[in-house]
């Protein structure tokens, strides 16, 4: 029996929006760019609906200088649409923890509304959330109206994103291509070798985290000789692709789904969405599961890879912001850092370039004014750069500035003994 479908107009379906409603966008390549664009209409008739969100992708016209009165933006993650409305005041950031914000969802940031982008509906009625399970789940779960636009291009993915089209107070049909992202040729010299200064740090039948960009992608074109290596990581891209193939990956040493990749969202290239697309080795669960340290633990020699902004010689870690200027948001590294550490055999690792593209510092003596902690000097272990490894866990204050300075840029280091010594009364 073929299940019917009754889809309507975007105009149509966004009636069910009222002003002082709060909306939930789904987001990373899951973001509703069409219902956006169609939501963006809507300005005249809505006063006050707050938007609330993680990543989203591609050209956000409500983000936009005059939509503000009618869509405030509360977003619990910057992504690079909304940068610039939260830094001109016109948006806002809520600081959180991956794990947390379903609970979040189900407490204190109830959902009127949950716009969400979903693979076409099978024989028996049901849609998936395709590549973004993520905090979405809770949100279609918890929210009193969901505006499902359905789209031909958006994988069926198997997992937790199973949502049955009775569900939906409305269904637009449109076919658009998925945003992507391709970091893969972007991988400097510098990148590689701090991919293999941290390859050298895992042990096969590790269990990895991994996110998108191209130090993650530096550090997976650096595994191609280890073996029996499992996936647990709130996202992944494309670079994992090729290791799956090759069984380098293959998730057979892991404790909980083992044979499985436990992912929350993937984010990359159409290349991806092909690949994860009705494939029963990736399941997407929700975020409030793949990132509890309390599950993460459970598998043995978790590797929890993630970067940073700045370091400063105590071993704080800013992830997030450039001085004041918010740039992305918590996310999941605080989750994985602790969840590796707790791991039997795990380590947590913060891998970064000594410097960045401009040849600015990354290790420095004292985070810029305004920034933000994600990652604590009480939680580090270990931090990678291209010139080596400092492993930090253990170690007191002055050690921790000694083991750094040695794996800062060459050019950096004397300025880094000096402020060192002053602070520190070391290396006189």
């Amino acid at each position: 029996m073929v299940h019917p479908f009754n889809y309507t107009s975007a105009n149509e379906a966004l009636q069910l929006i009222q002003s002082g409603h709060r909306i939930f966008v789904h987001g990373s390549a899951c973001t509703p760019q069409f219902l956006l664009k169609e939501l963006a209409k809507h300005k005249d008739r809505l006063v006050g609906t707050e938007i609330i969100s993680i990543t989203l992708q591609g050209k956000i016209t409500i983000a936009e200088p005059g939509y503000e009165k009618s869509f405030h933006i509360n977003s619990l993650f910057v992504s690079e649409p909304i940068r610039q409305a939260v830094r001109e005041g016109r948006a806002d950031y809520i600081p959180a923890f991956l794990s947390d914000i379903p609970d979040m969802i189900r407490t204190v940031l109830p959902v009127d509304v949950a716009l969400v982008q979903v693979s076409p509906p099978d024989i028996h009625g049901y849609c998936t959330l395709g590549t973004s399970v993520d905090v979405a789940r809770t949100a279609v779960n918890c929210a009193k109206y969901i505006i499902a636009q359905v789209n031909p291009q958006m994988p069926r993915t198997h997992g937790d994103g199973m949502i049955h089209t009775d569900r939906f107070a409305a269904m637009v049909f449109h076919d658009e291509a998925l945003p992507e992202m391709d970091y893969s040729a972007k991988i400097t010299s510098v990148e590689l070798e701090l991919g293999k200064n941290v390859a050298n740090l895992i042990e096969d039948g590790s269990t990895l985290q991994v996110g998108i960009g191209s130090i993650p992608d530096a550090v997976l074109k650096s595994l191609y000789g280890h073996k029996n290596l499992g996936m647990h990581t709130e996202m992944f891209s494309d670079g994992v692709i090729d290791l799956f193939e090759k069984d380098i990956i293959n998730n057979t040493k892991k404790k909980i789904h083992p044979n499985k990749l436990i992912t929350s969202f993937a984010l990359g290239t159409k290349k991806l969405y092909n690949y994860v697309n009705d494939n029963p080795a990736i399941h997407f669960l929700d975020i409030d599961y793949v990132n509890d340290p309390h599950v993460i633990r459970r598998n043995p020699k978790v590797i929890a890879i993630n970067s940073a902004v700045e370091v400063d010689l105590t071993g704080q870690i800013c992830a997030d912001s450039i001085g004041a200027y918010q740039y992305s948001g918590i996310g999941g590294q605080m989750d994985f850092m602790r969840g590796a550490a707790l791991s039997e055999g795990g380590k947590p690792i913060i891998a970064i370039t000594s410097r960045t593209a401009k040849g600015v510092p990354r290790i420095v003596p004292f985070l810029k004014q305004g920034a933000g902690v994600v990652t604590t000097r009480g939680h580090i272990h270990y931090v990678v750069s291209e010139y080596g490894v400092a492993y930090l866990y253990g170690k007191n204050l002055r050690q921790r500035a000694k083991l750094l300075i040695d794996i800062a840029h060459p050019d950096d280091r004397e300025l880094l003994l000096q402020q060192c010594h002053e602070r520190f009364k070391l290396f006189a």
